[in-house]
Order: structure tokens, then sequence, then C-alpha cells
């Protein structure tokens, strides 16, 4: 049974890449194109902090979902989420759960493991080094 879990393990690890970049993706759209209509995002300016994460979002999002270039994509996208979290978050308080923090801080851990892991089979980057 392990050694059936342990040969999917590579495949999962895309699955969470993807999903992951498609999360952060959807974020990027609806604070730069308005899609889904999110209230807080209704008038973002792109010139604003929140339209500047759009755009890291955005890029960071895409090239992380397809796996290109995706560890020093990963290391910068941790380092936004860690930003994003103690810009926004951390003054609310310390717990991450009292102070909504919970998905930036935990943003920045999945991408800083990507930072070490690698992107997964399922990847541009594994295609690229296979030719």
């Amino acid at each position: 049974m392990y050694a059936t879990l342990n040969a999917w393990g590579p495949r999962v690890l895309s699955v969470l890449r993807i999903y992951t970049g498609v999360l952060l993706f959807a974020h990027s759209t609806a604070k730069i194109l308005g899609f889904p209509a999110v209230p807080n995002f209704a008038n973002v300016q792109i010139n604003s902090l929140t339209g500047a994460s759009g755009l890291i979002e955005l890029i960071g999002g895409a090239l992380f979902t397809v796996g290109l270039f995706t560890r020093p994509v990963a290391f910068i996208l941790s380092g936004f989420a860690a930003v994003a979290y103690f810009l926004v978050s951390a003054p609310k308080g310390f717990h991450p759960i009292l102070n909504n923090g919970e998905l930036p801080s935990l943003f920045s851990f999945v991408f800083l493991y990507f930072v070490f892991a690698g992107p997964g089979p399922w990847s541009l980057d594994a295609m690229m080094k296979r030719e």
C-alpha cells in the first residue's frame, strides 16, 4: 500500500501546485479583472498596493499553475504572502485565526515548500528538463 502511495506522491505534488496556483490566480482576476466580483476589490486601482499585489498574483499565479520557473516563482510568492500577512493581518493581533491571516500564512509556507520540493512531474519545468 505504501509503495502505491509513494509512487503517486510526485503526481499529487503537481496537483497541489496546480490548485494552489489556481487559487492565487483567482485572487488576481478578482482584483485586476473584476471576476469573480468581490465587493472589497470593486474599485482597485492598478497603481495601488492592492493593484500591485494583483499583478504579482496574476503573473506569479499563472507561472506557478503551469509550473514554469517554479522554484524562483515560489520563492517570490512565499515572500509576497509573508509580507501580505505582516502588513495586513499581523497588526490586527498575534494569532492567525483571530487576525484573518490563515490564508496568507498558509500560502507562504506552501510556496516555501515548493522552493525545495520543485514543481512535480506535471509541469512545464519537467517537460523542458526531459528534452
